[in-house]
């Protein structure tokens, strides 16, 4: 039986936005059709996706039915044929992939080289993201990332302002970061949203120790107690 002749793209078909650098820098060098059919394909789901930041992994591609419907044969399984075109994307530089730990498991999430993409990575890797956590290297030890304080603000208090950053920056300068992570944990805890409230619980540690069962840092010296309390912010403290 032969096969049905497609019978066109209505007038009013959704269309799918791809770089016109795609067709006249990117697509000469292609020499696999599933490399091609990959690549046109993750531009059609990403562009159909929200959230930030935006990539497919893996295993998504792997179990979708319409993708793999148009990919394999020959001797190789359709699940080489995958990985071998999409490691061929990110040798043309076509597409970027990073590992990512989810629950425990390691799986390869790949990202259309584009700015957008390149900053989510770094902020991925620099933990910007705690949503989003690489998975160690061969032979390493995943470590735990801290999330900055700007991350901590905007998960748990709102949209930063220039005056509340500047005020971050000097904290992450005068307290220790595990210190400023379980002030906002504690703030949240009461239902205390507000930079002032955390600037007061880390001034009290600050002066009286941080009841955690490590060692407290050494203000003994009055000119150590006044830095915080005659710091930025003072006016934050009652004394």
């Amino acid at each position: 039986m032969a096969e049905k002749l497609f019978p066109g793209f209505p007038a009013r078909a959704e269309v799918t936005p791809i770089p016109n650098l795609f067709f006249t820098v990117v697509m000469p060098k292609i020499d696999g059709v599933a490399e091609l059919k990959i690549i046109l394909y993750v531009f059609w789901l990403l562009s159909r996706r929200r959230g930030y930041p935006q990539f497919v992994t893996y295993n998504e591609l792997l179990s979708d039915t319409v993708l793999m419907s148009g990919i394999g044969g020959g001797t190789k399984s359709k699940d080489e044929v995958l990985r071998l075109a999409l490691e061929q994307a990110v040798e043309h530089g076509t597409m970027l992939c990073l590992r990512l730990d989810r629950d425990g498991k390691h799986e390869d999430a790949y990202f259309i080289n584009s700015e957008a993409a390149k900053e989510a990575i770094s902020k991925i890797q620099q933990g910007k993201l705690p949503q989003l956590v690489l998975a160690p290297k061969k032979g390493e030890v995943a470590e735990a990332v801290t999330p900055d304080v700007f991350s901590l603000y905007e998960q748990n208090i709102g949209m930063l302002t220039p005056m509340i950053a500047e005020e971050l920056q000097d904290a992450e300068k005068l307290y220790p970061a595990d210190w400023i992570e379980s002030a906002f944990k504690e703030a949240v805890a009461l239902n205390k949203r507000s930079w002032k409230y955390i600037a007061r619980i880390l001034e009290r540690w600050a002066v009286e120790g941080k009841d955690d069962g490590k060692p407290r840092r050494d203000f003994k010296k009055e000119d150590d107690r006044e830095k915080y309390i005659r710091g930025k912010y003072g006016h934050m403290v009652k004394r």
